[in-house]
């Protein structure tokens, strides 16, 4: 078992199939089926189960995808430490959607500029995802609205900077009337991402204060949130930013909530030249 069949495993498990993992490996298909052989061979144990071209994890292969992110994130830690002033190799990096959109276009455009041999992998999650990813090494970093809802007291693996404050806003449908508080809403649905959403926890308490909670609607972008709100349905939470960005943003009333730290997580401890780069444009922007 070497940190290349580790690789190979882990890019197979990500795509569910052969051909594609493959491709992105640029490895010819045929090799990338004999190491998995020989993977499972040397460890007694079948990772996959094969239902035609689609590869899924057995319990084994779950088990074995947990120490395999760990150890290919630790051998590029590695990598990275032993060459401390020059910024390389793989940075992952998470982000919520709407800070990816408004807050990481221009920096990261100067990080490849500056730095063309940092590869950059950016994934976007709510932000109790992005955190459990950190913890189990799957990613490096996440820039996410501070605190997480469900993150536990004891945060002390973690090392936490704030970059950003984010103004927070409750859209309403066009034609809602004035809202002076919770008491004055005319609908009792929020619209929102998953569960670990940060912004979702915030709409949930300040609706929550005029009596039950309210019904969630469950999205997967903002402008599915907008387009919902805009139609008269529900209410939602969006960072002024993000609406900032819109050239033709839909028709809505809206409502000053609070403002929320976004703020750059990582694991305490890990150091790379390439994470020391992209704090360093984060600061300046």
């Amino acid at each position: 078992m070497d940190f290349a069949a580790l690789e190979i495993f882990s890019t197979v498990a990500a795509e569910g199939n052969v051909t594609r993992a493959a491709e992105r490996l640029q490895r010819a298909q045929s090799n990338v089926s004999t190491r998995l052989q020989q993977l499972e061979e040397e460890l007694g144990a079948t990772l996959f189960l094969r239902e035609g071209r689609r590869m899924a994890l057995t319990p084994a292969g779950q088990s074995l995808l947990d120490y395999a992110g760990r150890l290919l994130a630790l051998a590029e830690e590695a990598r990275q430490a032993v060459r401390p002033d020059q910024p390389g190799g793989r940075l992952r990096l998470g982000a919520m959607e709407s800070t990816a959109a408004s807050r990481l276009p221009g920096p990261l455009a100067r990080l490849h500029g500056r730095w063309p041999e940092v590869v950059l992998e950016l994934s976007t999650a709510p932000s109790r995802q992005l955190v459990e990813r950190i913890r189990s090494h799957a990613l490096d970093c996440a820039l996410l609205a501070w605190p997480p809802p469900g993150l536990g007291e004891d945060a002390s693996d973690l090392e936490v900077t704030p970059f950003f404050r984010e103004a927070l806003l409750l859209a309403l449908p066009a034609g809602h009337p004035d809202v002076a508080g919770p008491d004055d809403l005319q609908v009792d649905t929020l619209a929102a991402f998953a569960t670990g959403c940060t912004y979702r926890r915030i709409g949930e308490t300040w609706m929550t204060r005029a009596g039950a909670p309210p019904r969630i609607l469950e999205l997967a972008s903002y402008h599915a949130i907008l387009a919902c709100v805009a139609a008269g349905r529900c209410a939602g939470v969006v960072p002024r930013s993000l609406l900032e960005l819109m050239r033709e943003p839909p028709p809505l009333r809206l409502v000053p909530l609070q403002s929320c730290d976004i703020v750059l997580v990582q694991r305490r401890g890990y150091r790379s030249a390439a994470l020391d780069a992209l704090r360093e444009l984060l600061a300046s922007s």
